[in-house]
C-alpha cells in the first residue's frame, strides 16, 4: 500500500479553519461525503466513535483519524493542514495541524491495521511533516508523498495482535 494511491488533488485541504476536534472532523467528512458520494453523518458518526476509544494523534502535531464503515466499499482517504493547530489529545500534547484520515471497509479487516500502521510509520518521518507543512499546493503536497520511500505492508497473517489502540510505537 502506498498512501498516496490513495490520495488526488482533490482529497488534499490546505489550511482549513475549524474551532476544534469535532468542527475538523465535521469538515474532513463534508469534504470526504462531497468527493465519495458516502453519506456524511455516517462518515462523522464513525470518525467520532473511533475517537471516543482514544484519540487517533500520534504525536508531531499529526493525527490521523479513521473509521471501518460498511458505507465504504474502497479505502478512502484524506490529507487536511489546518489554519491553525488544534487540541487533539495528542500524547506528547503537541496540537495538531495535519491529519490524515482513513476509511476503509468494514469488509477487509485483515488489511486494515498494516494500512493504518504504514501510515503511521509515514508520519513519523520529520522530513515528510516540515514538507507537508511548507507545501504551497494540493500537488506539492502528492509529490512530498511520492518521494517517500514507501517500506512494504506485508500481507501475511500477524504474529502478535495488533489493535488500533496499541499503536504506540508510532511515536518512538
Amino acid at each position: 500500500m502506498v498512501i498516496s494511491h490513495f490520495l488526488s488533488e482533490d482529497d488534499i485541504s490546505l489550511d482549513l479553519v475549524t474551532k476544534g476536534k469535532r468542527s475538523a472532523l465535521s469538515k474532513i467528512a463534508a469534504r470526504i461525503a462531497q468527493r465519495s458520494g458516502l453519506d456524511e453523518q455516517r462518515i462523522l458518526v464513525g470518525l467520532l466513535r473511533r475517537e471516543q476509544l482514544g484519540a487517533t494523534s500520534v504525536a508531531h502535531g499529526v493525527a490521523i483519524p479513521h473509521a471501518r464503515l460498511d458505507i465504504v466499499a474502497s479505502p478512502v482517504a484524506s490529507l487536511t493542514r489546518l489554519a491553525r493547530p488544534i487540541d487533539f489529545g495528542n500524547p506528547d500534547d503537541d496540537p495538531v495541524d495535519l491529519l490524515f484520515t482513513l476509511l476503509w471497509p468494514q469488509s477487509e479487516p485483515g488489511s486494515f491495521l498494516p494500512a493504518l500502521a504504514k501510515a503511521c510509520r509515514l508520519f513519523r518521518s520529520s522530513r515528510i511533516r516540515y514538507g507537508l507543512r511548507q507545501a504551497q499546493s494540493a500537488d506539492e503536497i502528492l509529490a512530498i508523498l511520492r518521494t517517500e520511500p514507501q517500506p512494504t505492508v506485508s500481507t501475511s497473517p500477524l504474529r502478535t495482535p495488533i489493535s488500533a489502540v496499541n499503536l504506540r510505537w508510532c511515536n518512538a
